[in-house]
């Protein structure tokens, strides 16, 4: 089970080094290394996130979200999505801007690739950070038969009764970001960034729900095919670009070659990242560990906090990392302790009927 679903990923990793090191010799091998246990640090939540969503669909779906999907993480995020930055921003044409990123040059060089993607940091951060921000409130305000830190959850839950209440904590987190965290001359970038992500969210979420079974009074159980199983896909991919960013902006600080950077994230990480969510959907491990969701949802709460606060503040992304792993590693001792003590309830039970 576990080779069938990592196969592809250490073959996709090996080919990636052989062409890391082919290209820019034993350095480029190392940073590739280097990002791809990034990503995969990064993203650790995402895949937790994911195998919710991707649990609802059939083995069609999840086939093509290792193969199709992994061709738009690598190919449209890793390579593409710096790509179109730098030449929005700037002003080039797509030429010009792969010929500027081929050019080389650190973020602190004015003129070169890697200093115009980090100019433009503010409106992504601002994008990704209100996505995520809202995707966290909508699943903590909500009401679940299940809490894990309920000293918190069930309060926010009573909370979360009031319509809309994830758009309008996030319309007030845009507006203290804009006015408290926005660079001099940022802070309409900021605001319109950030109500774009609150949209695109909404948008994306709104279309996906349209076409749930459940919505429809079907079986909450039943998997999702046709339209229900294209808009989860669809959902994903999203949300794979939302959680890329931090980890593409912050590539840049290691490298600015988009090659490896594309290797690196892309074809080790991403693939990882994606083996890891089918393998969580195909052990049936959120069913088992009931608190990861839990957790996984935290630390995004965690992450869309720090990817807003680097609009202003240096966030060093191993510190992204550790507190993203921290919140999954607590949700899972949890999960272990919780089905330890339901078991032993459940002896007892056994016992005191014989």
């Amino acid at each position: 089970m576990w080779l069938r679903t990592f196969g592809g990923s250490l073959a996709v990793t090996a080919v990636g080094l052989v062409g890391a090191y082919l290209y820019a010799g034993p350095a480029g091998l190392a940073l590739a290394a280097i990002l791809g246990v990034l990503e995969l640090t990064l993203s650790f939540d995402n895949a937790v996130v994911n195998a919710t969503v991707l649990k609802t669909m059939n083995a069609f779906w999840q086939k093509l979200f290792l193969t199709v999907g992994i061709l738009i993480a690598v190919f449209g995020m890793r390579l593409a999505f710096p790509l179109l930055v730098v030449g929005v921003t700037a002003g080039l044409s797509p030429g010009s801007a792969i010929s500027l990123a081929m050019e080389g040059g650190d973020q602190h060089t004015p003129g070169t690739y890697a200093h115009i993607l980090h100019d433009a940091h503010p409106a992504i951060a601002a994008f990704g950070g209100i996505f995520l921000l809202t995707l966290f409130c909508d699943f903590v305000f909500e009401r679940r038969e299940i809490t894990w830190m309920s000293w918190v959850e069930r309060p926010l839950a009573r909370v979360g009764q009031l319509e809309q209440l994830s758009v309008a904590v996030s319309l007030l987190v845009i507006g203290v970001a804009a006015l408290e965290f926005a660079p001099e001359g940022k802070s309409t970038t900021v605001v319109v960034s950030g109500v774009f992500g609150l949209l695109t969210y909404v948008l994306v979420k709104a279309l996906s729900s349209r076409f749930d079974p459940e919505r429809h009074g079907g079986d909450s159980l039943k998997v999702k095919v046709g339209k229900a199983a294209f808009m989860s896909f669809l959902y994903l991919e999203v949300l794979d670009a939302t959680f890329s960013f931090d980890g593409v902006v912050g590539a840049f600080a290691i490298t600015s070659d988009p090659i490896i950077i594309a290797i690196g994230l892309g074809l080790i990480g991403a693939m990882f990242v994606r083996s890891l969510t089918v393998f969580l959907v195909r052990q049936r491990t959120l069913e088992e560990y009931v608190y990861l969701e839990h957790g996984a949802h935290w630390a995004i709460g965690a992450l869309a906090v720090l990817l807003l606060g680097t609009i202003r503040f240096e966030i060093p992304e191993l510190v992204t990392g550790l507190i993203g792993i921290s919140f999954i590693l607590l949700a899972f001792v949890s999960s272990v302790v919780r089905n330890r003590r339901v078991s032993a309830a459940g002896r007892s039970l056994e016992t005191a009927r014989t």
